[in-house]
């Protein structure tokens, strides 16, 4: 076994050579439009949008910032465009039913032309038809009804007039109405008069009155009948003239939409309800309380039945629509009914129908964040409801709910084809799928966006143009080839992968117009590398207050970290600290302890409850370790605690495990450790260092601990050797490690770790299974079998002893 060398320069930071652009900024590279790494997207985009068939709705899933909405809000801009206009809607009313209003599916841009035409067409009612009433002719056959109808109302009392003449009686007209009364030479007879005739002539009077009476009553009865007939004989007069006038209107109208047989349909019933309902449109008798309205009231109200509720209008739109929901609500999403208060009442009719964006992207595309859906109340399930039923119902939450049951309109269903792309993150869609048994039915599109991409020369060139696309998008400075090459390693940086760049957008898009700005501080034409980066230390040190003040608190020696000399059974384990998007490495001591027991592996911070089951894993892996190495065929008598030193919050993760495992060898072996050295890395029973998370952080908040103690040359951080290819470290290290003040060892197993840590090395077994004397491997076996020999004498016998 050989200890590995510290690494050199090169190994730590791959530099992105400026040399390899052939442009001099990027005002001279070509314009990008497709997204950078996002082939596999893509692709599946392309599949989306492309199957038309039932359930094949789409689900963009990465982190944010990755650009998927950017991403597929361009493919759809470019494809959109050789797609058909969808079709306008309106709604009408329902002359037959009010209550349920009628939608009209007209041509694109039919819509706004059918509106404008029937608010004309009122207008031109509103002066024909008055008109047409007030015409010779129609007087005429109104003057003729009235006419025939008095003359009937005559003749029937002229003939009885003349009946009571013969028989001694007159009719006349009383405050009560028509009555009779006897006469004598011309005179009414008087109540005295008629009590001094002869009783034979009184019951002769009283006999005719009474058959003279009941004529009176069959007259009177037929003037009822003669109304009615009036009445009837006067409404097909103004029918006819109704007609007369309607035909010119209703004709042109006709001829211009008679390739729409829904129109059509419309259109009688709009004339047949003129028909029934002529007087909204004459002239209103003097002292009416409707007449002394404010006229455009009246005319707003008497004439709404008439109107056109155009609630989707593509007279203006190219190709089909692509609407993005920022407030995905189910009324937004579904449209709503709204309405007004009239004497004291709410009501509401067709006119008060609104859309939502379910109708606004009916025929295209419409895209909704999955998070901000889930957030709203019922929104989740009327949209999955509205997918499978393929239509648009326009109804209150309340009323979905059940809650309320007053009376409102049902607007008639609209017909749905849109194609719904949601995005989200990964979890939420996993979840979804995982928990929602109708998710995969309505969402089986996975568009799944990558967060990194291979660095090579290509796709070097691919950012270069990015970065000069977005400077002309957004009208910035244009990038010499330093700040582009500054911008890759940046890019590498954030994928923590020295052979991957981000595709982190957002992060990337920020980069470029900060240096923008920087450049513009120092009157710049063109962005350097000095630029961007000063935006990058910028951006850190807006966001490194508690880095400061942690490190502040160990250069003070409130936190206790030692970066010179040494200790038993204390190593300088490697943490990572998120703050928002910023994290941070910061050194924590980790301290063992061994004593006799029976071969457990205490973890204090699980005892306690302030470590996560990850951290327990790893320590529960220490426990493997020493008892297949060491304790085979024998008791493992010890007991060991390990712990987080001056750590308050939770720990969580097995990067420490290493650490952890290197202190309790420190600690059985007696051998002191450098604490000029941390160390990170997870470990499995075999030994075996694995890779972890966070490196660069990791190694960069030791050295800032190192450097604001004094760099000694001594000092530096071990890693998983499977970690090297993902180091990006600041120019501050890589200079420090050029100059032999920090080293990085990249080490593959403990044994490299702890003879690089103690100078004392390992031991590798020989023939006999044992470890040269002296060897860090040795010490321990002997501690160990000397702890089981305690365990015998003292009779505890360990579990399983």
């Amino acid at each position: 076994m050989t200890t590995p060398a510290p690494l050199t320069p090169d190994r730590i930071r791959r530099t992105c050579d400026p040399k390899q652009f052939d442009f001099k900024t990027t005002a001279d590279v070509d314009h990008l439009s497709d997204s950078i790494g996002q082939e596999r997207a893509l692709e599946a985009l392309r599949f989306g949008i492309g199957m038309r068939r039932q359930g094949y709705n789409l689900f963009l899933l990465g982190p944010s910032g990755t650009g998927k909405y950017t991403t597929v809000r361009q493919y759809l801009e470019k494809r959109v465009v050789e797609e058909d206009v969808p079709p306008d809607w309106c709604y009408v009313n329902n002359f037959v039913q009010p209550n349920k209003p009628r939608t009209l599916r007209l041509p694109p841009g039919l819509g706004v032309r059918l509106r404008d035409d029937m608010k004309t067409l009122v207008d031109e009612l509103r002066d024909s038809i008055p008109a047409a009433f007030k015409d010779d002719a129609y007087r005429a056959r109104r003057e003729a009804i009235e006419a025939e109808f008095k003359e009937m109302q005559d003749k029937a009392l002229d003939d009885l007039r003349e009946k009571a003449k013969e028989k001694g009686f007159a009719l006349l007209q009383t405050q009560m109405g028509l009555g009779l009364t006897p006469m004598r030479d011309g005179e009414a007879l008087s109540s005295e008069d008629f009590a001094q005739l002869p009783e034979e002539e009184q019951e002769r009077i009283k006999a005719d009155m009474e058959t003279l009476q009941e004529q009176l009553q069959e007259a009177m009865a037929q003037v009822p009948a003669w109304v009615t007939e009036k009445r009837e004989k006067v409404r097909e007069v103004d029918r006819a003239t109704t007609d007369l006038a309607l035909r010119h209107s209703f004709g042109k109208l006709a001829k211009r939409y008679q390739d729409l047989p829904a129109v059509l349909e419309y259109f009688s019933a709009v004339q047949e309800d003129v028909l029934e309902n002529v007087e909204q449109f004459l002239p209103r008798a003097p002292g009416s309380t409707e007449g002394e309205a404010d006229p455009e009231a009246v005319k707003e109200t008497e004439f709404r039945a008439y109107k056109i509720n155009l609630i989707v209008d593509h007279s203006g739109t190219r190709g089909v629509p692509v609407v993005y929901e920022d407030q995905p609500s189910h009324l937004n999403l579904h449209g709503r009914i709204e309405h007004l208060t009239h004497h004291g009442t709410h009501v509401t009719d067709f006119c008060l129908i609104k859309p939502g964006a379910l109708h606004r992207a009916n025929g295209g595309y419409l895209i909704l964040d999955a998070h901000k859906v889930l957030l709203q109340p019922q929104a989740w399930e009327n949209l999955k409801r509205t997918l499978r039923a393929r239509e648009i119902r326009i109804e209150s939450l309340a009323e979905s709910m059940n809650l309320v049951s007053a009376v409102t309109i049902e607007p008639e269903a609209i017909p749905l084809n849109v194609k719904i792309i949601l995005v989200g993150e990964r979890l939420l869609y996993y979840q979804l799928s995982a928990l929602d048994p109708d998710f995969d039915e309505l969402f089986k599109v996975p568009v799944d966006f990558e967060e990194r991409l291979d660095r090579n020369g290509e796709t070097a060139g691919l950012y270069a143009r990015m970065i000069g696309t977005v400077a002309r998008q957004e009208n910035l400075r244009a990038f010499d080839c330093e700040a582009v090459a500054r911008v890759i390693e940046h890019a590498s940086r954030l994928a923590g992968d020295s052979e991957k760049m981000s595709t982190h957008m957002a992060s990337l898009v920020d980069l470029i117009r900060e240096s923008d700005f920087w450049a513009g501080e120092v009157d710049r034409d063109v962005v350097s590398s000095a630029d961007v980066q000063r935006a990058i230390d910028a951006w850190i040190r807006r966001a490194d207050r508690v880095r400061e003040r942690i490190h502040e608190e160990i250069h003070r020696g409130t936190v206790l970290i030692d970066t010179t000399g040494e200790a038993v059974g204390q190593v300088n384990g490697l943490s990572v600290i998120g703050m928002g998007s910023y994290t941070f490495g910061q050194p924590n001591r980790i301290t063992a302890q061994v004593r006799l027991g029976r071969g457990e592996v205490v973890d204090i911070e699980r005892e306690v409850e302030l470590g996560g089951p990850t951290h327990s894993k790893g320590v529960l892996i220490l426990a493997g370790f020493l008892g297949g190495r060491f304790a085979a065929d024998r008791p493992l008598a010890l007991s060991a605690s390990l712990v987080f030193e001056q750590s308050y919050s939770g720990v969580d993760g097995d990067s420490a495990s290493s650490a952890e495992l290197f202190a309790l060898l420190s600690a059985l072996s007696d051998a002191p450790v450098n604490q000029g050295l941390a160390v990170t890395g997870s470990v499995n029973q075999h030994g075996r260092v694995q890779a972890i998370g966070g490196v660069n952080e990791k190694i960069e908040g030791f050295f800032d601990v190192c450097s604001g103690a004094g760099l000694t040359g001594g000092q530096g951080v071990l890693i998983p050797a499977s970690n090297v290819k993902h180091l990006m470290l600041r120019e501050d290290v890589v200079d420090a490690v050029t100059k032999g003040e920090f080293s990085i060892y990249p080490v593959e197993t403990i044994d490299q770790g702890i003879e690089i840590l103690t100078g004392v090395p390992a031991g590798e077994r020989d023939a006999r299974e044992d470890y040269p004397e002296g060897s860090i491997n040795r010490r321990v076996k002997d501690r160990l079998e000397d702890l089981a020999e305690k365990a015998r004498v003292f009779r505890y016998e360990p579990p399983g002893g």
